[in-house]
């Protein structure tokens, strides 16, 4: 069966790999992001330009047919807490919390029409570990855990929403992190997997959260972090 979904941030890392995967499940995709540029191999994506830092949704760009919402736009802001401004912190609230907050307001009417419709965010291991450089991200990625569990109780039975909480993964976005084979070998040591995640591993998951296959799990924070947050080796 074809269901349709909607993917914010679904041009690339994580959000390519989702967006790519539902194609081939024979999904149809509606992505919201900035720009188009992973998609060009993709068929049967609907693309809209939007950033959801400054723009609102227009209820017409979203799926009549909703079934599930993938909100994977996120921050890697790492500096001194005495460096951080408030509006530093103001604009990781307003990518990682605010724009979901928009994402899921503009397709709640549509999923509510949807039995077994799904939302899926997305939050860091560093919300559970307490990590130095980390507080403006663990911050923000802490109310998205919030507005999960709190979304979760609300929606049922209707609406599942869980949230997922990696660590470390190799995308765009970490880039500067994994530049070098010695900054990729030591993040990899710090995982008792000794591994560095894939935008891969965690759209596998995202896909299965949305999927009837995860029909009896909501309100969960799932840490896929190569068992940082839970084993020591």
């Amino acid at each position: 069966m074809s269901n349709h979904y909607l993917v914010v941030g679904g041009s690339h890392g994580i959000g390519l790999e989702i967006t790519r995967k539902l194609i081939q499940q024979g999904h149809r995709v509606t992505v919201f992001s900035r720009t188009a540029d992973g998609l060009a191999d993709l068929s049967g994506v609907e693309h809209h330009v939007l950033d959801l830092s400054k723009d609102e949704i227009s209820p017409e760009l979203i799926p009549a047919d909703l079934h599930g919402l993938v909100y994977c736009p996120g921050s890697i802001n790492l500096r001194a807490f005495s460096s951080l401004s408030p509006s530093a912190f103001r604009d990781d609230l307003e990518i990682n919390l605010i724009g979901a907050v928009k994402s899921i307001q503009a397709g709640l009417k549509a999923l509510k029409k949807t039995p077994g419709s799904s939302i899926v965010l997305f939050s860091t291991v560093a919300v559970g570990q307490g990590m130095p450089f980390h507080s403006s991200v663990a911050a923000s990625k802490g109310a998205v855990e919030g507005l999960t569990r709190a979304l979760a109780a609300e929606l049922a039975p209707g609406i599942r929403v869980n949230c997922i909480a990696p660590s470390l993964t190799d995308t765009p976005l970490a880039a500067r992190l994994l530049s070098s084979e010695e900054k990729r070998e030591a993040a990899a040591n710090r995982h008792p997997l000794k591994k560095v995640g894939t935008a891969n591993e965690l759209a596998a998951l995202a896909t299965f959260l949305l999927s009837a296959d995860a029909a009896w799990i909501t309100g969960q924070v799932i840490h896929a972090d190569g068992g940082m947050s839970s084993v020591r080796v």
